[in-house]
């Protein structure tokens, strides 16, 4: 008899998208709650903060809603992953830039957010591949 993993079954990549999910929405919240609190200490304008919190609101209820399939199609799980890994890029890059006037705190904290991000594209592509063929 063989022991079949999590990613093997097919039930990591459901998790991953729902844990992934339900987090960017309340990280998406934290955001807009606290936008004028982030400003001083990470140099985060509002403008920001308030746009990025409700594209994670948006984002929180996309991938929750491609979550709730039993077998998640595969265009939309690898959508996930693409966007996944070009927010993390995308993230480094805004660091690394002075697009925003980024405290060195307000560095760090986008570059936990990218690999945050990144860490659930990789489970994401990992549930995805493993899982095996899908005829849809």
């Amino acid at each position: 008899m063989t022991t079949m993993t999590t990613f093997e079954s097919g039930t990591g990549l459901l998790t991953a998208l729902r844990v992934d999910g339900w987090s960017t929405g309340v990280f998406g919240a934290f955001l807009l709650a606290t936008a004028p609190l982030l400003r001083d200490p990470l140099g985060l304008p509002t403008s920001w903060s308030i746009p990025f919190g409700v594209g994670m609101l948006g984002g929180a209820a996309a991938l929750l809603l491609i979550a709730r399939h039993p077998r998640p199609p595969s265009r939309l799980a690898a959508v996930v992953v693409a966007v996944n890994a070009l927010s993390a890029v995308l993230m480094v890059e805004l660091a690394a830039i002075n697009l925003i006037p980024l405290t060195n705190w307000g560095r760090v904290f986008l570059l936990a957010g990218a690999t945050f991000v990144a860490s659930f594209a990789a489970l994401e592509f990992a549930g995805l591949r493993r899982r095996g063929p899908v005829t849809s």
